[in-house]
């Protein structure tokens, strides 16, 4: 690949930590993202760690992002936060993302820090018509 056609594909880590630097800048705007918070559900581990952290409650597949909120109807927005391309739901991911969809939740994916954004923005101001709450659907599973 020459220089010119290389292109900066951040990590799922890189595009949650410039969501959240977005998130601590616009708490003046939007008041309710104090309550935005990562679930640190990911990453390697020992057999005894991951033994104990499920006794504790570990659940895979468990949402990156939960802004417990109530908007349009619904009683939280989950975030299931992936890299702009590459990224895939697992099983469980979508599993929690339909369970969380059944008990009146927006539960959805997003590809990337300014999908993320959107949705969340969207969300916040109340995206009340048929046509924007469709299309925050449509990023789900």
């Amino acid at each position: 690949m020459r220089a010119s056609e290389y292109k900066f594909l951040p990590t799922e880590e890189e595009e949650q930590t410039m969501l959240f630097s977005w998130v601590s800048m616009q708490k003046h705007t939007y008041p309710e993202l104090e309550l935005l918070f990562h679930v640190p559900n990911e990453g390697k581990r020992t057999a005894q760690t991951g033994a104990r952290l499920k006794a504790a409650g570990l659940s895979s597949g468990v949402p990156d992002i939960c802004l417990p909120v109530a908007r349009c109807g619904y009683n939280a927005l989950y975030i299931e936060l992936k890299r702009q391309k590459g990224g895939t739901l697992s099983k469980n991911q979508k599993e929690w993302l339909e369970k969380l969809l059944k008990a009146g939740n927006l539960a959805v994916r997003c590809n990337g820090f300014v999908e993320a954004k959107a949705v969340i923005v969207r969300y916040l101001k109340g995206a009340k018509n048929a046509e924007s709450r469709a299309q925050m659907d449509k990023s789900g599973t």
